[in-house]
């Protein structure tokens, strides 16, 4: 082959490659992974601070035909699932870009509820779906200050302001302060899953909201999640099997990671270990 042959084949596939690239369906991934709220000096917790810039990107990004999110968390915070949430709607519906998102191995409580945020939701058989709930936990430590002789003094104007005390006893004007503020938000809950599930919801809607958690497979017979599917295989079916999956994450300045691993230890070992007995709820 002459050097004008070559160079003529050359300049075909280059442009035919720009051509196609061109062409090419792009879906922007996002896993959304950890607590929801936590936050450490050193570890970025899962929560609006840290995601805002991430959907951004995601949503502005070019031939972006969707936006998937990859759950895995047992919840956390519910005003930051409620600020990520409401932000993953702002941005879809402003776009007009579809958002799918995946559980993966939990999206229990405030996990659930960033799974509400896409127009269609998957799971993996064995996922663990729901724990649609209200949680507050804490312990009691009057005993054993009396044991060790402990006189334990607080001082506070307004005659709630130290409720829930954990070295002072508990009583009953207390715990319906916590109860109603709890219910509020369980409320809230509630409203988003039937907005958003609506008729799909199989079962009677009381036994939904009993704090239960189900498997992904179980979670699709009663109304949860619309199929089982992983990401991959889901988007390719959709986009076709040239669809470009562009995972979108920050990145870590080496000074950063470096401390991440030498300094605070302690604390870093004890965020992770928090983390790992909230997941631990769901045998994971």
């Amino acid at each position: 082959m002459s050097n004008y042959k070559k160079s003529n084949c050359l300049i075909t596939k280059f442009f035919k490659k720009i051509f196609c690239c061109k062409k090419t369906p792009r879906v922007a991934c996002l896993n959304l992974h950890g607590v929801i709220g936590k936050d450490s000096k050193l570890e970025a917790g899962l929560n609006m601070q840290n995601v805002e810039p991430l959907l951004e990107r995601a949503f502005e990004m070019k031939r972006v035909k969707a936006v998937a999110l990859a759950v895995n968390s047992p919840g956390g915070s519910p005003v930051q699932s409620e600020l990520i949430y409401n932000y993953v709607r702002e941005l879809s519906t402003e776009k007009k870009i579809p958002v799918y998102t995946f559980a993966q191995d939990v999206a229990a409580s405030g996990g659930y509820w960033l799974l509400l945020a896409g127009d269609e939701i998957y799971a993996h058989n064995s996922s663990i779906i729901g724990s649609i709930g209200v949680i507050f936990s804490g312990f009691g430590f009057v005993d054993l200050i009396k044991k060790i002789g402990v006189d334990r003094r607080v001082h506070a104007e307004g005659k709630n302001k130290a409720i829930l005390d954990p070295f002072l006893p508990e009583d009953l004007e207390s715990v319906e302060i916590l109860k109603n503020a709890q219910r509020d938000i369980f409320e809230s809950f509630k409203e988003l899953v039937k907005s958003r599930r609506g008729n799909r919801l199989k079962k009677p809607k009381e036994k939904l909201f009993t704090g239960a958690f189900w498997s992904g497979k179980k979670a699709v017979e009663l109304g949860l999640v619309d199929a089982v599917a992983d990401l991959r295989s889901k988007m390719k079916e959709k986009f076709g099997d040239d669809v470009e999956i562009v995972n979108i994450s920050t990145k870590k300045s080496f000074l950063k990671s470096l401390l991440t691993e030498k300094l605070n230890l302690a604390e870093s070992l004890l965020d992770k270990l928090e983390e790992r007995v909230s997941f631990g709820r769901f045998g994971l």
